[in-house]
């Protein structure tokens, strides 16, 4: 019954269409990007660090739509949840606008646009993060809970590494890094919505 009464709370329905307006510009913003590549393949080569982050933005966009189903269950709902939400996906839209600028004339391709940025980009991951616990936070100790002891542990690792990866230059560290961050995110969202023990 509560559910029912969530599902037709005004507040849930406007939070719902902002979010998805600034989800939907960050999903825009990436795939128009990544078209670039089959539309000019000749044009800019290929980063695989780059290319990686793309998609695991375009994993944590669809991830972050799909948990917006579980927002139905807050009620009622606080300014400061909100804010935080808005937050949320202000950072996502960050992140992706930095992954593909609208042009790469002052730099000698991606390898060299990325490196050239990734201390911005990290650092965003990195808050992006510490907004995510907080977030988690402001629920309530049940919502909190219910994630288990791995996901405080998860967030702070990402924000560990997202911090190192600001200062380091290899490309060995920066390959598994996405690579890291791919495979857990997806293990991450099976565990949490698909795996039935």
């Amino acid at each position: 019954m509560e559910t029912t009464v969530a599902a037709s709370d005004p507040q849930f329905a406007h939070i719902r269409i902002v979010l998805g307006i600034v989800l939907g510009l960050a999903l825009t913003t990436l795939l128009k990007g990544m078209a670039k590549f089959v539309q000019h393949p000749g044009r800019e080569r290929i980063y695989g660090v780059h290319l990686g982050w793309a998609l695991s933005m375009f994993i944590l966009l669809v991830h972050f739509w799909w948990w917006e189903f579980g927002l139905v269950r807050v009620h009622p709902w606080s300014f400061t949840s909100y804010a935080f939400l808005v937050l949320y996906v202000v950072v996502l839209f960050l992140l992706c606008t930095l992954l593909f600028p609208d042009d790469l004339a002052d730099y000698s391709g991606w390898r060299d646009y990325f490196q050239s940025r990734r201390s911005w980009f990290f650092g965003i991951m990195a808050a992006l993060y510490v907004i995510d616990f907080v977030d988690t936070l402001i629920k309530g100790k049940p919502y909190y809970e219910h994630f288990g002891v791995e996901y405080p542990i998860r967030n702070a690792i990402m924000v560990v590494l997202s911090l190192v990866a600001m200062k380091v230059r290899s490309e060995r560290f920066h390959r598994a890094f996405v690579i890291f961050a791919i495979v857990y995110e997806l293990s991450w969202i099976y565990r949490l919505y698909d795996y039935l023990p």
